[in-house]
């Protein structure tokens, strides 16, 4: 049969795989692939129909995306751009900042140091520096008093601390402030950038003063604060942390007119910088926020609970532990004697203007004077003015008083120019105030007669007396008692202050030799021309008045009253200027300054001024009281020391129940009992006249007389012929005398 019938296979190629669901025969079963992803779901999202946008939103969109896109552009080129100058400004300053050695040292002016005349420092004035300390020498205590106090930070940050300006930010805003005031946040590195006055040095022909200069330098704004975060950057690349903390400790203004750590400690504390306990090293940290009203020598109270608080910090950031903390709040630290008893206040002003300013004021060299003060005699001055105000003057009053102590030559002890013993630059009393000397100027006439020939035992009438004075009429001086004592001896006339035999001296001397003597005595000021001279009613000082009295006590020579013994450049030997001594020309002979000496003797040891007679040696001195009680004194000496002592109101208001032979006199004694103490007792250099057969007593009497000097001693004739022709030839020739 042709197979035509039967169907032909399929052109089709037979299954290569076997199927999914049917596996081959003998073949191992499939393993299981993981489940295919979903993708129906995503089919379907797709397929869904798109939801249109709202197109007013999708128009703004655009635009702010297009303004963003905008301002990204342009602002990382601008950032770039102010990056690229802050940078070039930080390099410029960075190539601009000295060695550290250079800018250490920041004062406008230079310091002077006062020793005393045994060596010892007692006063510094000006701008003090003490050397260059660094970070690694300085006392660790006050490196770490310094950094806990003003930025605890200062090693992590880079110059600026963002943190720190939004904490003092907050600050402000909380306390009523505006942001960029009161709390700066400032670091160390600001800190010393502003004490650098960001490199910028004072110029005369911008700024009128230096104090506008250092206002310019400190001046609190926006602008100035971003030129000082640059300058403060500029420094971290320059200097290294401890670098930078070197010249801010060095720079740092801390009281008392110390700039720098080394001049601080040895001003406060005597010590150097690198010896400072933790006690000390955080007063000196205290003082940095607010020197003058934190400095111990103003208010050491106050220094001292500042401190407390430093040494507070110190212990909470982990630089004290807790036993250290505790021992230096419980030794608080204390000024050294020096700084304690600020000795010589007065003096020191009164030296300062002895010496040229162009030493002392208008240099920035560092100056070293040695003076003729002695700090036991200042004390003892000191302490008696207190004692006699404080036991013997009505509480509240508003006298005050002036001392000044000096040897012979000229050479000033002591001085104390007021009621208030410490301080600078305060009114000085003993060299400042002009007052009428009274009847301590008696001395002096009294000079100017025994220099001419008059002899202590000479006499005068003390009588009611009168003087015509042209344009001014009639003028009649009285005594203090308004009695009259008739014939007396210029010793019982000054021992008693009488006045009327002292005008009657004066006239008969000649007030133009006493007013000589008086002027090359060292009262220098303008005397009076008429009688009333021989009273006292010129003006002087104390201390041109106790300067004459060392000329009486010396021998009769004129004193130039001197505090300096020499100048010179600190670590330099050699003076630039020296004092050799006080004592001038001679003014009156030897034997009449003896004389002198003994007549005043008479009136500490028997006259008015016997309340300053001392217990254990010769004194000699005067009182003075002016008219209406206006001023009341008492100059005088032994055989090593003059002092002289005023008294008097400084508006001069009259004093009530005080004469020169009152407190003064008293304050006096005071004062020389404790200047003596262990000296050897010496006796007055005095001439002792010989006395008359009778000396006449002092009686009631209305009778003028004139006055009479003691008979002068007659030359004896000799029995050779010879001798006696020539002797009567030459007083035919020259007069019989």
């Amino acid at each position: 049969m042709s197979d035509s019938g039967r169907r032909k296979p399929p052109l089709v190629a037979e299954r290569r795989f076997a199927s999914k669901t049917t596996p081959a025969k003998g073949a191992a079963k499939p393993k299981p692939k993981a489940a295919a992803k979903p993708k129906a779901k995503a089919k379907a999202r797709k397929a869904a129909p798109r939801r249109r946008r709202n197109p007013v939103l999708a128009f703004f969109g655009g635009i702010i995306r297009f303004v963003l896109r905008v301002v990204w552009g342009f602002g990382w080129r601008l950032g770039a751009i102010a990056a690229l100058i802050l940078g070039l400004a930080v390099l410029y300053i960075y190539s601009t900042l000295p060695p550290v050695s250079e800018v250490a040292d920041g004062r406008a002016r230079g310091s002077v140091t006062m020793m005393d005349r045994y060596g010892q420092v007692f006063a510094w004035r000006g701008e003090q520096f003490g050397g260059l300390v660094t970070a690694e020498t300085v006392s660790p205590h006050l490196k770490n008093a310094v950094v806990a106090t003003e930025d605890k930070r200062f090693y992590r940050h880079f110059g600026i601390s963002p943190r720190g300006i939004a904490s003092a930010v907050r600050i402000n805003l909380r306390e009523g402030r505006g942001p960029l005031s009161g709390h700066g946040g400032s670091t160390i590195t600001q800190q010393t950038a502003k004490l650098m006055c960001l490199g910028v040095e004072y110029d005369p022909k911008v700024w009128k003063t230096q104090t506008d200069y250092e206002n310019d330098c400190r001046q609190g704004s926006l602008m100035r604060k971003g030129k000082e975060a640059l300058y403060a950057i500029a420094m971290e690349v320059k200097y290294t942390k401890d670098e930078i903390l070197t010249i801010y400790l060095n720079r740092a203004y801390m009281g008392g007119g110390a700039h720098g750590a080394e001049a601080a400690a040895q001003r406060f504390f005597g010590k150097h910088a690198s010896e400072l306990a933790p006690s000390e090293g955080a007063m000196l940290a205290g003082l940095l926020t607010a020197p003058t009203r934190f400095a111990p020598t103003a208010d050491l109270e106050r220094a001292q609970n500042r401190a407390a608080v430093v040494v507070g910090l110190m212990e909470e950031q982990g630089y004290l532990t807790g036993a250290e903390a505790d021992y230096a709040l419980a030794n608080p630290a204390e000024l050294s004697e020096a700084a304690e008893a600020r000795a010589g206040g007065y003096f020191a002003d009164w030296v300062l203007t002895e010496v040229p300013d162009f030493l002392t004021l208008k240099t920035s060299s560092d100056l070293v004077i040695r003076t003729t003060l002695d700090q036991r005699i200042q004390r003892a001055a000191e302490t008696a003015l207190a004692d006699i105000f404080e036991t013997k003057v009505r509480e509240g009053s508003k006298a005050q008083a002036a001392i000044v102590v000096m040897s012979a030559d000229g050479a000033v002890r002591a001085m104390v120019g007021g009621r208030k013993a410490n301080g600078a630059g305060l009114f000085n009393r003993a060299v400042q105030a002009r007052r009428q000397t009274g009847s301590a100027f008696k001395p002096f006439v009294y000079a100017a007669a025994l220099d001419v020939g008059h002899s202590p035992y000479s006499t005068v009438v003390d009588e009611p007396y009168c003087l015509n004075i042209p344009g001014s009429g009639e003028w009649c001086p009285k005594n203090y008692t308004n009695q009259f004592y008739g014939r007396v001896t210029l010793i019982e006339a000054l021992k008693n202050s009488l006045n009327i035999p002292a005008v009657k001296v004066s006239e008969e001397v000649g007030r133009d030799i006493v007013r000589t003597v008086a002027d090359q005595f060292g009262l220098a000021s303008d005397l009076a021309a008429g009688p009333a001279l021989a009273l006292g009613a010129s003006e002087s000082t104390l201390i041109e008045m106790t300067g004459a009295y060392a000329g009486i006590l010396n021998g009769g020579s004129s004193v130039a009253p001197y505090g300096m013994i020499d100048l010179r450049m600190r670590d330099d030997n050699d003076p630039l200027i020296e004092q050799q001594g006080g004592i001038g020309e001679r003014v009156i002979q030897p034997h009449a300054a003896r004389q002198l000496v003994w007549m005043m003797e008479k009136v500490v040891s028997e006259g008015t001024g016997s309340r300053a007679r001392l217990p254990d040696r010769q004194a000699a001195g005067k009182t003075g009281t002016t008219q209406a009680a206006r001023d009341a004194w008492f100059v005088g000496f032994t055989a090593d020391y003059v002092a002289g002592v005023w008294m008097g109101y400084d508006d001069n208001t009259p004093l009530t129940g005080v004469t020169g032979g009152g407190l003064p006199a008293e304050i006096w004694h005071e004062v020389m009992v404790r200047v003596n103490e262990g000296v050897p007792v010496s006796e007055l250099p005095m001439d002792v006249p010989e006395a008359p057969r009778a000396a006449p007593a002092p009686q009631p009497q209305q009778q003028p007389q004139t006055v009479q000097r003691a008979p002068a001693p007659q030359p004896q004739r000799s029995d050779d012929p010879v001798a006696r022709v020539i002797d009567n030839v030459l007083r035919d020739i020259f007069g019989g005398n």
